[in-house]
């Protein structure tokens, strides 16, 4: 696989060669269209919810989409008609917060299904002619100094990879001047049965998924952060796309998530907040 480079993006790209590429890429994280008849075949799909997501007015703003992977939160700030986006991601494989019992277990695992870390991405990018700019850097390393100041940001499904997802807030908080989305994975059964006290299960020993807190384990992490919420929508769910590996769930689980979200796949919550 080459990297895409800009001059790529600008010279174009015809169909087929799209079809190829996107064929081509070992593992699609999100289900995105990037050419009339041309979808990505990805684990999750977000097209069905995307809209109903507390986006901002982004509308001539700067904005920044973290931990972006195939990038399709990003072009969809772009598609709203921001006048500079910035993606950040993690350069490869081997950056993710890994427990250290399973760290050279997964990082082989991750290097034989997806490849080249950011791949996608690029491929998507160079498909849809998009002008956001990736930049490889860890949330926590965020700062005025190394990405600047930003009108909105938004960050999706990534506080559960992260051993500490209060100091990743703390450094969001630190680049954010304007108005921050945040759409995080939520424990339904926490939910369901503790709706006022913020708790979250930790589950890292095992797998790169340290913390799933409950509803209002989201809204006390961004509240502790520094911001102060302006507006939440009800849970929802992620559907699982046509690619992800099946999914062993019980009955029970699968109630319970219907329950809190009224629908099936990864349980959500989405807040719009400020800079407090």
């Amino acid at each position: 696989m080459t990297n895409v480079s800009e001059q790529d993006v600008r010279d174009g790209w015809s169909d087929q060669e799209v079809a190829d590429a996107v064929r081509d890429n070992p593992v699609w994280y999100h289900t995105m269209q990037l050419r009339p008849g041309i979808v990505t075949d990805g684990w999750f799909d977000l097209t069905t919810i995307i809209s109903r997501l507390p986006w901002p007015e982004v509308r001539g703003k700067r904005c920044l989409d973290i931990g972006t992977y195939d990038g399709q939160l990003a072009f969809e700030l772009e598609r709203r008609g921001a006048s500079e986006v910035i993606a950040t991601d993690v350069a490869s494989h081997e950056d993710w917060d890994w427990p250290p019992a399973v760290r050279a277990g997964g990082v082989e695992y991750l290097r034989q299904i997806a490849g080249v870390k950011g791949h996608g991405f690029d491929v998507a990018a160079r498909a849809l002619g998009s002008s956001v700019r990736k930049r490889e850097i860890s949330v926590y390393d965020l700062s005025p100094a190394t990405v600047g100041t930003f009108d909105v940001v938004v960050c999706g499904s990534l506080m559960l990879h992260l051993r500490d997802p209060l100091r990743a807030l703390e450094a969001i908080r630190g680049v954010c001047e304007g108005m921050f989305m945040s759409c995080e994975q939520i424990d339904v059964a926490l939910t369901a049965v503790h709706r006022r006290l913020p708790l979250t299960n930790m589950s890292g020993i095992h797998n790169v998924q340290w913390h799933v807190p409950n509803l209002a384990g989201h809204r006390a992490l961004v509240r502790a952060a520094g911001f102060r919420i302006e507006r939440v929508i009800r849970p929802y769910s992620i559907p699982f796309g046509t690619s992800h590996p099946p999914v062993h769930a019980s009955a029970r689980a699968r109630a319970l998530c219907r329950l809190v979200t009224k629908g099936w796949g990864v349980p959500h919550s989405a807040l719009l907040a400020r800079p407090a």
